[in-house]
């Protein structure tokens, strides 16, 4: 009997895979979560790269005065830290985009009352909130897609 299980072993591999490329092509729920995943991938690496290289935005002036006058650091040390936690956060979401998902939405938190902290940005903390809610959406569909279709 145990000959049978690992002859069928290699087929059952096969056919999740089969599986897998089928409901990508066919499933919006999976397509939706993939997509979000890439997203929540891709765009905290890149605006964590960013802040070392403020190609983008001086990213310094983000920061909210209450913040930077209780830390140690300038502001400029500070966005050095904010770029490692990003990168991260992005790289979390690539392999475990259950917990990524919340991660990636608490940090959004945290920059939405430092940017209400500010009267110039309110428009970006918006921004944030939808993204904060893109986020959520994120982890609640990686519990829900089967993990042949997330490879987490």
């Amino acid at each position: 009997m145990s000959t049978a299980v690992m002859k069928d072993a290699p087929a059952a591999r096969g056919e999740r895979t089969a599986v897998a490329a089928a409901a990508w092509r066919t499933n919006p729920v999976a397509q939706a979560f993939w997509l979000l995943r890439l997203g929540f991938t891709v765009a905290p690496i890149l605006f964590g790269l960013d802040k070392f290289a403020h190609v983008l935005v001086d990213w310094d002036r983000y920061l909210a005065p209450e913040f930077a006058d209780v830390l140690p650091w300038t502001t400029h040390e500070l966005m050095y830290a904010v770029g490692a936690i990003e990168i991260v956060a992005g790289l979390v979401v690539a392999l475990r985009p259950r917990f990524g998902g919340y991660l990636v939405a608490a940090w959004l938190g945290g920059i939405i009352v430092n940017l209400l902290m500010q009267a110039n940005f309110y428009d970006i903390a918006l921004r944030d909130f939808g993204l904060l809610l893109g986020a959520l959406t994120l982890a609640r569909l990686a519990s829900a897609v089967r993990p042949g279709l997330t490879r987490a």
